[in-house]
């Protein structure tokens, strides 16, 4: 499992997918969500190598690479 310490890092998500560890927020809460559907979770944010669109993954299904 990744922490707040890795940012910065190159890192591995579940799914296979390759980027640079943005982020982990600890009790974040997903704005698209109706107000009383919302749960505070962590959440390791992640963006892609070569530029995209950041994507959200749990902190223990992502592994450090680099």
């Amino acid at each position: 499992m990744i922490t707040a310490a890795d940012i910065g890092q190159r890192v591995t998500d579940a799914a296979g997918r390759v980027g640079i560890l943005r982020d982990v927020i600890k009790d974040f809460e997903d704005p698209a969500e109706s107000p009383g559907e919302r749960r505070k979770q962590t959440v390791a944010f992640i963006w892609p190598e070569r530029g995209g669109r950041e994507w959200m993954a749990p902190p223990a299904s992502v592994k450090r690479t680099g």
